[in-house]
C-alpha cells in the first residue's frame, strides 16, 4: 500500500464558469437574499390574512425559504437547472406581487387572497424590484450557461 493521495473529484462549478457567469450567479443569489429577507421580515405583519389552509404570513415564510434555498443551490452549483430554477422562483415572485397589486384575483385553492392595491407595504417595491432583477439577470445567467454546455459538448463532439 502506498502512501499517494488519490484525487477527489469534484464538481469544478466555479472553475468552469466564465467570470461573467460568476458575477451573475453572485447578483442573483444576492437578489433572492433580499427577496428572502424582505418575505421573511414581514411575514407576521400577513399572519392575520388567511384560508382555511394557510396564512398569507406563512406564504411569506415559506417563500423567504425557497428564496435561500435557491440562492444557496445557485451558489453552490451554477449550471443550467439551477439557472432554470431561480428564473422561475424570482419570475413567479415578481408576477404574483404586481398582478396582486393590481387584480383582486380571491383566493385560490388553499391560498388566501393575497390582493393588496398598494406599492406602500413595508418592502414590497424594493422585494419587487429586487425580485424583477434577479428573474432579468437568471435569464442572463441561463443564457451563457446554455452556450457554455453547448460549447462544451462541441468540443466532446470533435
Amino acid at each position: 500500500m502506498t502512501d499517494q493521495v488519490m484525487p477527489v473529484r469534484t464538481h469544478a462549478a466555479w472553475r468552469d464558469i466564465s467570470p461573467a457567469q460568476r458575477v451573475l450567479t453572485v447578483v442573483t443569489a444576492a437578489l433572492l437574499g433580499v427577496d428572502a429577507y424582505v418575505h421573511l421580515h414581514d411575514a407576521a405583519q400577513y399572519d392575520q390574512f388567511r384560508s382555511s389552509v394557510m396564512s398569507e404570513g406563512t406564504l411569506f415564510r415559506i417563500q423567504g425559504v425557497v428564496a435561500i434555498v435557491v440562492a444557496l443551490a445557485l451558489l453552490i452549483w451554477p449550471r443550467v437547472l439551477t439557472w432554470i430554477v431561480s428564473l422561475l422562483v424570482a419570475g413567479s415572485a415578481a408576477v404574483a406581487v404586481t398582478l396582486y397589486t393590481y387584480v383582486n384575483v380571491g383566493q385560490l385553492g388553499p391560498l388566501p387572497n393575497l390582493y393588496e392595491n398598494t406599492w406602500s407595504a413595508p418592502g414590497k417595491a424594493f422585494s419587487a424590484v429586487a425580485e424583477t432583477l434577479a428573474a432579468l439577470v437568471a435569464i442572463a445567467g441561463l443564457t451563457l450557461a446554455v452556450r457554455a454546455r453547448s460549447g462544451r459538448r462541441g468540443l466532446h463532439q470533435v
